[in-house]
């Protein structure tokens, strides 16, 4: 490999230089060379420290011009360039070169990092976001057997020994997006299922979901039941409380075992059908059974509490229920998750 590298100071003119530079590159990409030694290479083709680092793993290499570990602390980078594989930024190569830039340091880092995703995509999982529809059904259906989830998981990246959430979505934004911002520093996998969104990630992060995105999330008790965990969380979520933790329903998660005739028909359900239709009635219910107070619930609704109270003594007529009694808020609580659990 010394044999090919052709140090940058002796090539003029530029044109010449830069064909050097892509059949050095050509050259390693053939031989299938790994990540450490691309690095290697590059830091002597440049005659200065390179490094790469890939934002899925956190993995980072530094390598001095002399083919060692760079022992120095991290110098200031001359020049960077991001790791693309599949339309999505997997990781960032650069050179810290102490004095000016040389011209062909952006020509060696855009090769450089078109050689890093080709080694990243041959010799271990994709550090991509996105993933194949198919081996992520495979990984999280209850259909599949423990051999084949293990090599599916494996496939995807994650390691046999570590406890993996399912995180059911729905969102406008793409899945990748959401993955990386919820587990930024972890493996993370994210692919349409039918009309849901899936993410796999080995930790979450829900403080850091973005607006407007509603998401249930399983624990890590294995794929297959994390995912209809996360799913029966989804179905939870509201406006107000967007990112639903299955841990956290304990007893309310039996209310999406009842069958929906049975909840159709039960007469608290079916009055709170009848003031659906009114919007306002609606969002001051809401407020009052998650916030458990009148001025509470007229602080989130942005009302003078007189206003509030006469709203809900005109609901509790509708429904036939006395929400200031607690058994009549516990009714109403109960009533209005029923009835958003059929409605979606």
């Amino acid at each position: 490999m010394e044999a090919l590298a052709v140090r940058l100071s002796g090539l003029d003119p530029y044109v010449d230089g830069a064909i050097r530079v892509v059949v050095f590159y050509d050259t390693l990409m053939r031989r299938r060379v790994d990540l450490p030694a691309l690095v290697r290479a590059s830091a002597g083709l440049a005659e200065c420290v390179a490094g790469i680092r890939l934002h899925g793993t956190g993995r980072t290499i530094r390598v001095s011009p002399h083919g060692t570990e760079a022992s120095t602390p991290p110098a200031p980078r001359s020049s960077t360039a991001p790791i693309i594989l599949d339309d999505e930024e997997i990781g960032v190569v650069w050179l810290e070169r102490p004095g000016p830039a040389n011209p062909l340091d952006d020509m060696l880092l855009d090769r450089l990092a078109i050689a890093a995703a080709s080694a990243v995509e041959r010799y271990g999982p994709a550090r991509t976001t996105m993933a194949d529809p198919a081996l992520v059904e495979l990984a999280i259906s209850d259909g599949s057997d423990e051999a084949a989830r293990a090599r599916a998981l494996r496939l995807l990246g994650f390691a046999a020994e570590v406890p993996v959430h399912v995180v059911a979505v729905r969102a406008r934004l793409p899945l990748d997006r959401i993955g990386a911002l919820i587990c930024p520093s972890r493996p993370v996998k994210a692919a349409p299922l039918a009309d849901l969104g899936v993410i796999l990630a080995t930790t979450v992060d829900r403080a850091r979901f973005p607006a407007d995105v509603r998401a249930g999330i399983g624990a890590a008790e294995g794929p297959d039941r994390s995912w209809h965990d996360a799913r029966t969380a989804l179905r939870f979520t509201t406006t107000r409380r967007p990112v639903v933790h299955h841990d956290e329903l304990g007893a309310l998660a039996l209310l999406a075992q009842v069958p929906q005739d049975t909840a159709r028909d039960n007469p608290d359900v079916a009055a709170i059908a009848r003031i659906a239709g009114t919007p306002d009635d609606l969002e001051t219910l809401d407020a009052y059974c998650t916030t458990g107070s009148l001025r509470r619930a007229a602080d989130v609704l942005h009302l003078h509490h007189s206003s509030v109270a006469r709203r809900l003594d005109q609901i509790a007529k509708t429904l036939g229920i006395e929400l200031t009694e607690p058994t009549g808020l516990l009714r109403a609580t109960v009533a209005l998750t029923a009835w958003r659990l059929l409605n979606g």
